[in-house]
């Protein structure tokens, strides 16, 4: 039963992502979504956040640190990949504007796939003098964020106006147990066997790597919040641009560092 739980960890993961969106769509109207395009500032603001500015941030908390080349670089690929629906769930928790932090996830996860593979050769050739060719297939990546954000999110939206009753109902229950699993397969994946697809952190590692990560993690709410006050948004989009530039999305880091370079070192930042 475990065997077949490691072997599928990725794909449930994914499944568990895609009931998330859509539990957050049941919360949506095409309105919210219509807003967006009405006022792009908010929009735009957190592109450059996510895309630009924490990178940055990244770059220079690695050249500070002691860090193996391996783990810097795994960190450089974790402030590329967008927020993920994770990212999208916490906005909802702390009220904020869902429809801009799905709308910042799908299009920041369509403008990486270009960005990311000729920043993280940069990154490659920077710490480790290595350059690799890396190429994400465009197409199945498109095809991949479609089915976990936006077919799901469009399901929800539907079915929050055309079956309110029933949108009613399974809001309170989606919104404590999606988490939950969500918990539950990631700490699945973090302490499953190596040989299984698990990935080994010690707790020499956790410590080492831990400031690191919450550095980067605060240094990019810090500066989506301050880059937001520069312009006349509110403070419920503050927040979600906060969070968007704050939370990445782990499961692409994963593909990228693991799947692709095949380095289970640049995977455990992303853990």
């Amino acid at each position: 039963m475990l065997d077949l739980l490691f072997q599928n960890i990725d794909f449930l993961i994914d499944v568990v992502l895609a009931f998330i969106t859509m539990s957050l769509g049941l919360n949506l109207s095409n309105k919210d979504f219509s807003n967006i395009i009405s006022f792009p500032g908010s929009l735009t603001i957190g592109l450059i956040a996510q895309m630009v500015l924490l990178p940055l941030s990244a770059l220079i908390l690695m050249m500070m640190s002691d860090l193996a080349p391996a783990i810097k670089v795994g960190f450089i690929i974790i402030s590329l990949c967008p927020g993920g629906v994770t990212s999208n769930l916490v906005s909802f928790l702390l009220k904020g504007n869902v429809a801009l932090s799905i709308s910042l996830t799908v299009v920041n996860g369509i403008l990486c796939m270009f960005t990311l593979p000729f920043l993280v050769n940069l990154a490659l050739d920077y710490f480790i003098n290595q350059s690799t060719v890396i190429e994400l297939p465009v197409l199945q990546t498109i095809e991949h964020i479609a089915l976990v954000t936006i077919v799901p999110a469009i399901i929800g939206v539907l079915i929050n106006s055309k079956l309110p009753a029933i949108a009613e109902k399974i809001k309170p229950i989606l919104k404590y147990l999606l988490p939950a699993l969500l918990l539950l397969i990631f700490g699945i994946k973090f302490l499953a066997p190596v040989d299984k697809g698990g990935i080994h952190i010690s707790s020499s590692e956790l410590w080492e790597q831990g400031l690191w990560v919450l550095l980067l993690n605060f240094s990019g709410m810090f500066l989506g919040y301050i880059l937001g006050s520069f312009y006349t948004i509110s403070l419920q989009n503050k927040v979600t641009i906060m969070v968007e530039v704050g939370l990445q999305n782990t499961a692409l880091a994963l593909l990228v560092s693991g799947n692709i370079l095949k380095n289970a070192d640049m995977q455990k930042p992303a853990m």
